[in-house]
């Protein structure tokens, strides 16, 4: 018996990409196609075009083909959770749908999977078609979380990986709703192996990741993951104390040797400001954190699926999918 792996694109307004996706994956795949009984779940994550239609479009000849339909746009990071809870396959590789990923990678993902690795993740060497603020900005955050984190988090590694069903198996357990999913590859461990590529221009359409959306992800990922800027406030707090103490008593020294004097207004403005500043800057920090402890605490699923089509087996139609698995996909783990 042939081993299934399942092949999950979030998209998002791709409605453009999703046949040259399909065409680059059924070509990419050849060297292996013969030996894998492959599935291509598309997960619409709330598009604004006609993704969908697309995607049913392309299932009347392709028996490949999959649809996720969710009831609106989740983000992401919620959208490949549903490819999660979606597999019931050998491997799952996950690809984002703008072929900045050359597919014939994911032939070397599958080999070092048949060793024995069981998260085969690609690495970006080039980033091509990307601003140098955005490749700045990318370089800083991973740094960043590098340096705070206790599980080691690989710089431009994404989500373009290949995963065993154990991986898989161990993702869905987790369940929260602030997910930072490149940290939770990391967290689960097993066995790791690392592919290299260069990432490609977008073909159709412009990126969804403005400036706004990068850095919520990236204070997604480290509050998500780390608990560090709750220790930096913290010895910031200590630090500025021991500042104050030590010129508390430079003042009383002074006072006691030369007498009062009435200047350094402009010099008690400065750190008032300061001090409101770092305060601020702390409060902030506790928000982010009790912002998600809210958000966790609610339980609420972390999506809902409007519709899921696959292709009848005994049938040359796509139809909607209404076996009692895909019924128990949308009700529980929804």
């Amino acid at each position: 018996m042939m081993k299934r792996i399942l092949i999950s694109i979030p998209a998002y307004s791709e409605a453009d990409n999703v046949v040259p996706l399909y065409n680059a994956l059924k070509e990419g795949l050849k060297p292996v196609w013969a030996k894998y009984d492959f599935e291509f779940l598309y997960i619409n994550d709330g598009s604004k075009d006609d993704t969908v239609a697309q995607v049913r479009s392309l299932m009347e000849t392709a028996p490949e083909v999959s649809l996720l339909d969710l009831s609106r746009n989740y983000g992401k990071e919620i959208a490949m959770t549903a490819g999660f809870d979606y597999f019931h396959h050998d491997a799952m590789v996950t690809i984002d749908a703008d072929l900045q990923m050359p597919v014939s990678t994911i032939v070397d993902m599958i080999n070092l999977w048949e060793q024995g690795y069981e998260d085969v993740y690609a690495k970006r060497n080039k980033r091509m078609g990307e601003s140098w603020l955005k490749k700045a900005t990318s370089r800083w955050f991973y740094k960043t979380l590098q340096s705070v984190s206790h599980a080691p988090v690989v710089a431009d590694a994404g989500d373009f990986r290949l995963l065993d069903k154990k991986v898989v198996a161990a993702i869905c357990q987790l369940r929260e709703s602030e997910r930072y999913t490149k940290g939770l590859y990391s967290w689960v461990g097993f066995k790791k192996a690392q592919v290299e590529f260069d990432a490609l221009p977008r073909l159709h359409g412009q990126t969804k990741w403005n400036f706004r959306k990068l850095f919520g992800l990236a204070m997604q990922g480290i509050t998500s993951y780390t608990t560090a800027p709750l220790k930096v406030s913290t010895y910031s707090g200590f630090a500025i104390s021991l500042a104050a103490f030590i010129y508390l008593l430079y003042v009383l020294i002074k006072t006691l040797l030369y007498g009062s004097d009435t200047s350094g207004f402009p010099t008690l403005v400065i750190l008032i400001l300061f001090i409101g500043g770092v305060q601020l800057i702390s409060i902030g920090i506790l928000g982010e954190y009790l912002g998600r402890i809210f958000n966790e605490t609610k339980q609420r699923p972390l999506y809902f699926i409007e519709d899921i089509y696959h292709r009848s087996l005994d049938d040359n139609s796509a139809e909607e999918a209404s076996s009692p698995k895909d019924n128990d996909l949308s009700s529980n783990h929804a």
